[in-house]
């Protein structure tokens, strides 16, 4: 068996930690300064300017929405193999990954959306989560359900006509 990356990978592998280097390594206190400063006004989860500034600066760079493959809505996506040594890299940093629009619970949900969603919903959610305009959430704590396996929500939802009934209580979320 073959284990050495590809040279597309090396080549990703390269540019992503040169702009670690430029980027993300220098900003790390801003961005701890800046979370410190919005929860000393009430608020923790305001976006970061930082975070916001440097999105632009990885999408210009193609380092933007790597881990959607097999999408013409993101054709920069890798496979998972190609991928994972560059999650390595952006973990480095647990604020980076979002920065190059590759995290989680974002990443899941578009993965959710391109392969199960119709084009409505594409148009209407994924497009946006993969431009960094919005993000999204994944609510899975129940009262009666302690776990992270999916599997076990108890949540249900069918349709009445032309609308959909949510029946079940989420215990929290953030």
């Amino acid at each position: 068996m073959e284990f050495d990356y590809s040279p597309k990978v090396k080549d990703m592998q390269a540019r992503l930690l040169a702009f670690m280097d430029e980027h993300i390594y220098p900003n790390e206190q801003v961005f701890f300064d800046e979370i410190a400063a919005n929860r000393a006004k009430g608020n923790a989860w305001v976006p970061t300017k930082i975070v916001e500034e440097i999105k632009p600066k990885a999408r210009a760079a193609g380092l933007w929405n790597l881990f959607l493959p097999k999408s013409p809505r993101a054709p920069e996506g890798l496979s998972n193999l190609e991928y994972a040594p560059l999650c390595e890299i952006m973990g480095r940093v647990p604020w980076a990954p979002e920065v190059f629009n590759c995290s989680a619970p974002d990443t899941g949900n578009m993965e959710t959306i391109e392969r199960y969603g119709s084009e409505a919903n594409k148009d209407q959610w994924l497009e946006p989560l993969l431009k960094g305009e919005i993000r999204s959430a994944f609510l899975m704590t129940e009262p009666a359900v302690a776990s992270s396996d999916a599997t076990n929500i108890e949540c249900s939802m069918r349709r009445e006509g032309d609308e959909y009934v949510i029946n079940g209580r989420k215990w929290w979320s953030s």
